[in-house]
């Protein structure tokens, strides 16, 4: 997979995560759709960044993702 997620992406999909690659898209649009544009920027682009590489990859790729958040790093 050529878009690798970052530590806060994978803790972002994690906390989202609905067990399929559709639903979490749905779920993170969601959830991005009630997000204040002037006050969460920094949610907002970590969102866009996350959905952009979920669309990317196929059901595959996602089913082989370790989606366990780990809160210490």
């Amino acid at each position: 997979m050529n878009n690798i997620l970052t530590f806060e992406e994978t803790n972002l999909l994690c906390i989202y995560n609905t067990g399929s690659r559709t639903g979490l898209i749905d779920a993170l649009t969601e959830m991005r759709d009630e997000l204040l544009p002037e006050e969460e920027t920094e949610l907002r682009e970590l969102t866009d960044s996350a959905l952009s590489k979920l669309r990317s990859m196929t059901d595959d790729e996602f089913a082989a993702l370790e989606l366990y958040p780990d809160f210490d790093e």
